[in-house]
């Protein structure tokens, strides 16, 4: 069993961020327990097609040159674990690197992206963000993209979304969604989170909620919080089990490795984010040794446990629910 002492066992990690950047490490990602799977981000809005393509193929390069990792290509790399190994995939945290071709989810998905959400804070092509005054939902581009995913193989994710985007993807799919890394905006407000409308949808297609550790959408994002943000985490899954059920919820830190980088991409480039994400102070992020209680910070496993979940659904929640849909949508 691949685990770390203290922390939980099998962990799917369902977005996380390198830097966007050839000065990208790979190895800071073997913070995770071998035995884990990661989906790391590789663009947003700011990317474009070839800029996304140079990133995983750095990715990947760096990946096997490390030896720590395997690179997903088929279900049975992620959903079967090897223990002396870090299933590696990606995805992208916007549909503008898509270039506004859908061919191109194809060529992502062999390139080992498995997950695209529509629109990254503001509308585009695709759909609303999260931020957008006015809610209009998928474009009919939009609308097009998640039939595409579908018939791809590749999760549709409404995190970053707007809310009709997002009941929109709800919707139209025909396999499970996610919301990959997105909190409830029932236990703090902030538009990043989402609704129990939202959440309900999403569940009624057999999707998962990946609930995130950054300190904004959680309501605790001084810099001292560290153990605050591990239980507020906590707060939002128990709180998805008993809107959604246990089966729905998952875990997905959103943890930024580049944390000072993204604080300052986040100043140069106010038009991405808005005063919801910059009256905080600079967000802060919460690292794999504080979930898996490496740290003097005690652990996800352990305060989940301490609220009464049980073993099974803390496994359920660290990795079974998002690897039981990941054979339901992805293709081999």
């Amino acid at each position: 069993m691949p685990i770390r002492p203290g922390g939980p066992g099998l962990l799917w990690e369902q977005h996380c961020c390198l830097p966007l950047l050839p000065s990208a490490d790979i190895a800071e990602l073997a913070r995770y327990p071998l035995g884990s799977y990661l989906s790391v981000n590789v663009g947003y809005s700011l990317h474009s097609t070839r800029d996304a393509e140079r990133m995983i193929d750095q990715f990947r390069r760096d990946a096997l040159a490390d030896g720590r990792f395997r690179l997903v290509e088929r279900i049975a790399d992620a959903v079967d674990p090897d223990p002396d190994l870090i299933a590696l995939a990606f995805d992208l945290e916007d549909s503008g690197p898509l270039g506004g071709d859908l061919d191109n989810v194809k060529m992502f998905y062999d390139l080992g992206v498995r997950s695209v959400l529509p629109s990254y804070n503001y509308a585009n092509a695709a759909g609303c963000g999260c931020l957008d005054t006015e809610d209009t939902g998928l474009t009919a581009y939009g609308r097009d993209l998640i039939r595409t995913l579908n018939e791809v193989g590749m999760f549709a994710d409404g995190s970053h979304c707007s809310p009709r985007t997002g009941l929109d993807i709800a919707d139209i799919t025909t396999v499970p969604m996610v919301y990959s890394h997105s909190n409830f905006a029932a236990v703090w407000a902030h538009p990043r989170n989402i609704s129990d409308d939202q959440a309900r949808a999403c569940a009624a297609t057999g999707g998962v909620i990946g609930i995130n550790g950054v300190g904004i959408f959680l309501g605790r994002n001084a810099p001292g919080e560290r153990a605050e943000r591990v239980e507020a985490m906590a707060d939002h899954i128990v709180y998805g089990a008993e809107l959604v059920g246990i089966e729905h919820i998952g875990f997905s830190s959103d943890f930024s490795f580049d944390g000072d980088d993204f604080n300052a991409e986040v100043a140069a480039n106010p038009e991405v984010f808005s005063a919801e994400f910059t009256r905080w102070g600079p967000l802060q992020w919460t690292p794999p040794e504080d979930l898996l209680g490496e740290s003097d910070v005690p652990g996800l496993d352990e305060v989940l446990a301490n609220r009464g979940l049980s073993a099974a659904e803390r496994a359920a929640v660290f990795h079974g629910n998002f690897a039981r849909i990941a054979g339901q949508v992805w293709r081999d």
